[in-house]
This record gives structure tokens, sequence and C-alpha cells, in this order.
């Protein structure tokens, strides 16, 4: 990614601090959304749609003379989605997010405020696109195997549209290994404290993966691993997620076709809620009970990406999901 670099080295009187800098950089995305489950009778949103996003991302830092890094991370992002309805932030949000703060020094890196989140964190989770999911932007991420039964996102990451998780996290890597703790507690009148752990080896051209979440929020407990490598032209990756008792499948494979272009396909599979937990006052996903949100069963989705040069990409997408719901979409992705 082409950055653009507006300060390089301070020259502090006192010598504490040998270099320091700032760059900015980021991506632009637009297109069309066509999303069948909508309707103007019944919830007053076009089937078609506008949707883009502007992000400008500034990176921070400074080293010490003794080699250790200081910085910071925040972004400004603007975001709409034509005829969108109050739910989905009306006519769209223009924000700063909040900072993540770091300290590096060789492979050891302590970061605080924004935090990535270990399990968040964990690699085989995304889609290998540049929107990391389905189209242009995400498609709902249903992709993903830590999404289940309407309980999207329910994990400690990296907040470009708010201040986030307001946490601590500890990341270390060496010889092919990387390992991510990391912590946050909403602070209140009961404390919701959560806890994330994350592991991965690389080896050739394969990586393996284990993220944990514990949480005191109900049905936010989760365990994935992944699995990802090459075969031949062929990338492929297979991935499983415990989400505090419900299980989801994902299979994933992308192949280059020429010189420019890439195709990727996917499919997952999300076993049905428990009654107990249903009794207990969780979310029903189940195919055969009246009123749930369906979201039991299989979901797939093909992309499509075609490199025009210069940081610039057509991105295209279908996906189904498990409840029937089709979304087709299409656009340009740029980045800077």
């Amino acid at each position: 990614m082409k950055k653009v670099l507006f300060a390089a080295v301070a020259m502090a009187a006192v010598g504490s601090m040998a270099a320091a800098e700032v760059r900015i950089s980021g991506y632009g995305r637009f297109g069309l959304d066509y999303n069948d489950g909508n309707s103007r009778a019944t919830n007053g949103v076009s089937k078609t749609s506008i949707t883009s996003r502007l992000r400008l991302q500034f990176d921070m830092s400074a080293e010490t003379d003794g080699g250790v890094a200081f910085g910071a991370r925040f972004r400004a992002q603007a975001e709409s989605r034509d005829n969108a309805g109050a739910s989905n932030g009306g006519a769209g949000t223009a924000v700063f997010n909040g900072a993540r703060f770091f300290v590096t020094y060789e492979g050891f890196s302590l970061g605080v405020g924004n935090i990535i989140g270990a399990f968040e964190n964990t690699p085989g989770m995304y889609l290998e696109t540049r929107t990391a999911g389905t189209g242009m932007d995400g498609a709902g991420f249903v992709s993903h195997v830590g999404n289940v039964n309407a309980n999207y996102f329910n994990w400690d990451s990296y907040s470009s549209g708010g201040f986030g998780p307001n946490g601590v996290e500890a990341i270390y890597s060496n010889a092919g290994f990387t390992g991510h703790l990391s912590y946050s507690t909403d602070n209140g009148a009961t404390a919701l404290n959560r806890i994330g752990a994350m592991g991965a080896y690389t080896f050739g051209d394969w990586t393996v993966a284990v993220g944990v979440q514990r949480s005191d929020i109900a049905w936010e407990d989760k365990a994935v691993v992944s699995i990802q490598g090459d075969l031949g032209k062929w990338g492929v990756r297979v991935a499983y997620g415990d989400n505090d008792g419900i299980g989801k499948w994902g299979l994933y494979g992308n192949v280059d076709v020429g010189a420019a272009s890439n195709i990727l396909l996917w499919v997952t599979s999300e076993d049905a809620v428990s009654a107990t937990d249903v009794a207990a006052g969780r979310n029903d996903n189940r195919d055969s009970v009246a009123g749930s949100n369906q979201g039991e069963g299989t979901s797939y989705g093909i992309h499509y990406s075609y490199d025009l040069g210069g940081g610039v990409s057509f991105e295209t997408g279908y996906r189904r999901a498990s409840n029937d719901n089709d979304t087709f979409q299409a656009g340009v992705y740029f980045s800077f």
C-alpha cells in the first residue's frame, strides 16, 4: 500500500528520541448493493442501494535511542448506505475513532486503548479479499465462523467507528510463532470482563491458529481453530468455531485466474442452538421454530476481484445466507 510520509526525523534536544514519523494511509470504496431481504413495505429500505466508505488512517511513532518504539493509531471514517433506515445509521456516519497506543521492542508489543483483540487477531477467520468479506462491505460477514445466531462480532476488536474496547494486550512474535493476550472491562455497577488468547504458528506455506475468548457477558465464550495454506494454484483454508455451544464450520478456497483476477469460494455450516439455552434467553436459530432468525444451516458465497493497477480493483460478490437471504454487490476499491 502506498503511504504518504509527512514527518521523518525529530531532533530532540535531550536526545531521548531518535526518530519520529507520522504516516497517513487509507482506502475508499463505493458500489451497489442488492439485498432481497429489504423492502420499502416491510423495513423502508430499497432492495438496491449505494454502499460507500472512505477511511483515513493516521499512524504515529517515535523510537528511543535504545530501540524502543512508541506509537499510536487512529482513523477518520465516513460511511453511508443510500436509502438506509435508522438501524443502519440513516444517511451514514462520519467519525474519528478511539486511539490505540503501543510500545514495541524486538518481537514484543504492548497495546492499550482501542485494542486489536486476541480473538479478532486469530489468523484464518476472515476472507482473503480486500474487504475481508464478500463483495464491497462483507455482506454481513456470514462467512466468519465466530458469527452465529444473530450475535455477530461479540468479541473485542479494533473499532473504526467508535472508541473500541479500551483494553490492554500483549503480542509476541518470533520464528514463525505469534502469541496474543488481551483484556478489557466495561466499567459500571457490574464489571463485564473479556479475556482473549491466540496462538499461531507458520511453517512453510501453512499456518495453524487457535483463538479463545472468555467473557462475563452471556453467550460470548468462544474457541476457534483454523488451518490455511497453499496447494499449488489454490489457497485453501478450513476453520471451526465453538460459540458457547453453537458450532460452525467453514471451508474456503481461492485461485488466481490469469495475472490480474482472483476467485474465492466459501461455504459455512452453523449448528442449531440448544433448547436449554433458548429457555435461558438465548436467540433461536433453529429452522424448525417459527419466529427464529433461521441462522441454522448452510451459507455460501463467491467473490471475484480484478486488479486494475495503481491500488485500484474491481470487486464483486454474491452471498446466500442460511435463511435464504441473497445479496449481490459490485463496485470499486482503491487504496492510497
